[in-house]
């Protein structure tokens, strides 16, 4: 397989655009894998090929159910934080059994919030096999 041979470009094509215009081609040069506006604009002036880059859309939906996942396992973090650090000021023994009878509907809305990201995990691994 030969080597392809590098074509020295000494022919300037100057063009005037209106900020629309431009706006559009910086667009579509975004939305392509070429490295350089001036690539971009060749390929198209001469019809040659665009590759587009592509987004997986289950690995996005995948992504922003972990990113509920995460925000949701942080603010069960910062509740128990906020138990704990109430455990730590009370003095009375009465104190503790409201603290008590509350620690245990935290608990029970932690193990339920837990219980649903293990099923919304099992289901994206699924859904994720299967694609």
């Amino acid at each position: 397989m030969m080597k392809e041979e590098k074509k020295n470009r000494t022919r300037w094509l100057h063009l005037r655009l209106s900020e629309d215009e431009y706006k559009l081609i910086q667009k579509y040069f975004d939305e392509s894998v070429c490295p350089k506006l001036s690539d971009f604009a060749r390929s198209n002036l001469l019809k040659k090929p665009l590759v587009l880059k592509y987004r997986n859309t289950s690995l996005d939906e995948l992504m922003a159910e972990l990113i509920n996942l995460r925000k949701e396992l942080n603010s069960i973090g910062n509740n128990f934080n906020q138990a704990v650090k109430k455990l730590h000021t009370l003095s009375q023994i009465s104190e503790l059994k409201v603290w008590i009878l509350g620690f245990e509907t935290d608990k029970r809305i932690l193990f339920n919030s837990m219980e649903e990201i293990k099923i919304t995990i099992r289901n994206l691994a699924e859904k994720w096999l299967q694609s």
